[in-house]
C-alpha cells in the first residue's frame, strides 16, 4: 500500500479519516505536519511560519480557552491573545458547539457543524484551533480539509489531532508561548 500523503484540499465531500490512510499520531515530544511525525520544535516553527505567511490567518479559540473555568484556561487565553497580536491573526470564537440553525453569522463565529462556511466567507487560508474539545475539532477539521484549501493547525491538550495538517500534542501555556516566540524570531521582532 502506498503511504498516504496529506494535501491541501478540497479533498472531497467525504474524505476518509487520515488514520484509515495510515497516518499515525505524534508521540510525546513530537508534532504532526502534513501527516508526518516531526520533532515538536519543528512543528512549532512550522505553525509560526504558516501563520506569518498566510493572507488571512485566523485563530478559533474554543470553550476550554474562552471560559475562565480555571486558572490554566485564563493563562492560555492570555497567551492565545498574545499569539493573535504577534502574527497578527483574527480571532473567531467557537464558544458553543450547538448547531446554529437556521442561520449563522459566519463573520462572527464558527459553527463546528459547518466550519467550511466560516472559512469560505472569511477567505481564511490558515486556521488554528485551540481549546476545542477533541470530538468537535476532529469533525470540524475533517470538514475543513474535505471542502476547503485552508491549512489547519490544531493545538491539543491530549494526543494531537491527526485530521489537522499540523498538530501539537500535550498543550501547555508554555507550548503556545513557544509559538509566539517563534513568530517573533521569524519576524525579527521582540515581544512587547
Amino acid at each position: 500500500m502506498n503511504q498516504y500523503e496529506m494535501t491541501l484540499g478540497p479533498e472531497g465531500f467525504l474524505p476518509p479519516s487520515v488514520s484509515n490512510r495510515g497516518v499515525v499520531g505524534p508521540s510525546k515530544g513530537e508534532g504532526l505536519v502534513m501527516g508526518k511525525r516531526v520533532p515538536e520544535q519543528q512543528a512549532i516553527d512550522e505553525a509560526a511560519r504558516r501563520l506569518l505567511t498566510a493572507k488571512n490567518p485566523t485563530i478559533f479559540p474554543g470553550p476550554l480557552v474562552l471560559w475562565a473555568w480555571n486558572e490554566r484556561a485564563v493563562r492560555e487565553a492570555r497567551v492565545v491573545k498574545a499569539l493573535a497580536e504577534s502574527v497578527p491573526a483574527r480571532l473567531i470564537p467557537m464558544a458553543d458547539y450547538r448547531p446554529k440553525y437556521p442561520k449563522i453569522v459566519a463573520e462572527k463565529e464558527i459553527n463546528p457543524n459547518h466550519p467550511n462556511l466560516t472559512i469560505w466567507k472569511n477567505k481564511i487560508d490558515v486556521c488554528l484551533f485551540v481549546g476545542v474539545h477533541c470530538h468537535q475539532s476532529n469533525i470540524a477539521l475533517k470538514i475543513i480539509r474535505g471542502g476547503t484549501d485552508c491549512f489547519t493547525i490544531a493545538l491539543c491538550t491530549f494526543s494531537g489531532d491527526d485530521e489537522a495538517h499540523l498538530t501539537i500534542r500535550d498543550l501547555t501555556v508554555d507550548t503556545i508561548q513557544r509559538i509566539v516566540d517563534s513568530v517573533h524570531r521569524q519576524k525579527g521582532t521582540r515581544p512587547s
